[in-house]
């Protein structure tokens, strides 16, 4: 069950997580991210956790002592890790629940709330407060405005002959600078993995990919040394952390170099965060 439940109210408060399983809203009753990656319960319960409200850091699950609360080895990008990348890379909402803490002016007194809906709208591995490698989600609410409902979109599973409908609620983030526009020209938008050259009726296509991501925690710089131009399956192929670049601009996951021109100066800084946080690979 992908996004609201129907009959729960956000702000709506369960005594139990026993009570949140069985009205559908957070499904298990331990575990901080629920089945298939839909829902997550902030409790406290990992330090690396930053509520600020309509904006969360979370911390993905594993690898942390179940006496002490603290991390003891690094987290990995399987289960509940990997389901909330699957949700984040298909645009699916997931609920957002919060129990007593004590610490957070943003978390109920008791039992535990209904939040509403969250994007997921980047994730990434860092080193966490303990040392270990953790996976950590940027989510910001779904206000009101956002939920336009555009259209139905029809689902059509195998046996049925009147397919239910599902309303579908996307946002993208467009930038369009003067610095991206200098790197496409500057390689006649042509992408620099694959070498494709997109033509349209209106001209040329590509995409400027920023190597480290701008966007809160990540603030990388919106300067030429940290822009790719790319073919659109490429930027969604590097921003998802699929593939990345080498010191020497070797394109590790695709198995061919980088094209780059010789005036353009290429930030090995932000080379090397993609390559640690956003590159999901070995």
């Amino acid at each position: 069950m992908i996004g609201e439940i129907q009959g729960v109210l956000v702000g709506q408060i369960f005594a139990s997580r026993r009570l949140l399983h069985d009205a559908g809203i957070h499904r298990g009753l331990q575990q901080g991210i629920g089945a298939g990656g839909e829902s997550i319960v902030l409790s406290g319960g990992y330090v690396d956790d930053i509520d600020d409200g309509d904006t969360i850091i979370y911390t993905g699950e594993g690898g942390r002592d179940q006496n002490t609360g603290r991390q003891i080895s690094d987290q990995t990008l399987t289960r509940g890790n990997l389901a909330l990348m699957k949700n984040y890379q298909e645009g699916n909402p997931i609920r957002v629940c919060r129990g007593p803490m004590p610490e957070s002016p943003y978390a109920p007194l008791a039992g535990y709330r209904y939040d509403g809906l969250y994007r997921i709208e980047s994730c990434f591995s860092d080193t966490g407060t303990d040392g270990f490698k953790v996976w950590r989600y940027r989510l910001v609410r779904i206000s009101t405005s956002e939920q336009i409902q555009s259209g139905q979109v029809t689902l059509v599973p195998a046996g049925e002959n009147q397919p239910g409908r599902s309303t579908v609620y996307t946002t993208r983030v467009i930038r369009n600078s003067e610095v991206g526009n200098y790197v496409r020209a500057l390689y006649s938008h042509t992408c620099q993995i694959s070498g494709d050259r997109l033509e349209t009726p209106n001209g040329p296509y590509a995409e400027a990919c920023h190597i480290k991501p701008v966007g809160r925690p990540h603030n990388g710089p919106d300067t030429v040394g940290n822009v790719l131009c790319l073919a659109p399956n490429m930027h969604v192929l590097f921003d998802l952390g699929a593939i990345t670049l080498s010191d020497d601009f070797y394109v590790i996951g695709k198995d061919v170099q980088l094209h780059v021109n010789p005036r353009h100066n290429l930030s090995l800084e932000c080379i090397r965060y993609h390559r640690e946080h956003i590159y999901c690979g070995d």
